[in-house]
């Protein structure tokens, strides 16, 4: 009988992204397949091999030691073969769509600025942005890369770190002139404080007065989705602000906006990575491109 011939690194691909991504059904979302088909090609994977792979249920997913096994040699066997296909192309250059998701401020200051320069740099690749305060899930969403700020939730995804900022509370001259500045947090309790209305790590602003930790409630008469409102609401007058500071910077240099109570400021930072999917080295060019150009070129910086 003539062997039904099998596309091995078909099936050892989606076979990796089962494990990488947790499940049948985030791996089908990636492969463009559906969850029954994934199953049946990792079942189909088992009976050649003569050995289970996975031990699933409706809420476990387990690697056998089989599958671990087969995981570990084929994350290699699949990079080698991406690597050796990039060797015998003439074209080994990113390329494809490529999926981005980033919190507004970050969007606003380094990814849309420097678009032009990675896709110029990269012309075969298209670039899907979306922009975002939220913080979403990168395999339901199918971003290549996510840029989040602040603490990372432990998970299955790889992150690159780009940099690290303060948090400042900022005001415009015109609002400090018809509000005073204050001095003391206790003082910031009279002034419009512009707050979030998404949710964040911390129920409101943090400080430190004579030897001792404050945390101010937000409760301004506006509220805004994402860090950019907040700053153009600050710019316009209406209240003050608690931002990044690289998204002041220019405003404090131009003295479109003012820092406030710097002396009680506790010295938090947030750190800023880029998350993405790509255990064991098994990673597109085009998303190792943006992750090495904005390594790069972002400069979070401090002020």
């Amino acid at each position: 009988m003539a062997r039904i011939e099998v596309n091995r690194s078909g099936e050892l691909e989606v076979f990796v992204r089962v494990i990488e991504l947790g499940g049948f059904s985030a791996a089908a979302r990636a492969c463009d397949m559906t969850p029954s088909a994934v199953s049946k090609l990792v079942a189909r994977l088992e009976q050649r091999l003569g050995t289970r792979l996975v031990n699933r249920s409706t809420r476990q997913f387990q690697l056998t030691p089989e599958g671990c096994a087969l995981y570990e040699r084929g994350v290699r066997i699949l990079a080698d073969l991406e690597e050796a296909e990039r060797c015998a192309s003439e074209h080994t250059v990113p390329r494809g769509r490529l999926r981005v998701n980033a919190n507004v401020p970050f969007g606003h200051h380094f990814l849309l600025p420097l678009a032009p320069e990675f896709l110029e740099r990269h012309p075969d690749v298209t670039l899907d942005i979306v922009l975002t305060d939220e913080v979403i899930d990168i395999l339901e969403q199918r971003a290549d890369v996510a840029v989040r700020a602040g603490p990372l939730k432990s998970s299955n995804l790889l992150a690159r770190k780009l940099g690290v900022t303060r948090m400042i509370i900022v005001g415009a001259p015109g609002y400090l002139t018809r509000r005073g500045t204050p001095a003391t947090p206790g003082e910031l309790l009279a002034h419009n404080r512009l707050g979030a209305n998404y949710v964040r790590t911390q129920a409101g602003w943090p400080l430190r007065y004579q030897n001792k930790d404050v945390m101010l409630p937000v409760t301004g008469n506006a509220q805004a989705s994402d860090g950019e409102a907040l700053r153009h609401l600050a710019l316009a007058g209406l209240g003050l602000a608690r931002l990044a500071a690289f998204q002041a910077r220019d405003d404090i240099a131009t003295g479109r906006l003012l820092p406030v109570l710097e002396d009680c400021n506790p010295g938090d930072v947030e750190e800023v990575h880029a998350v993405y999917v790509g255990q064991g080295g098994y990673l597109p060019l085009r998303v190792r491109a943006l992750l090495d150009f904005l390594a790069e070129r972002v400069d979070i910086g401090q002020i």
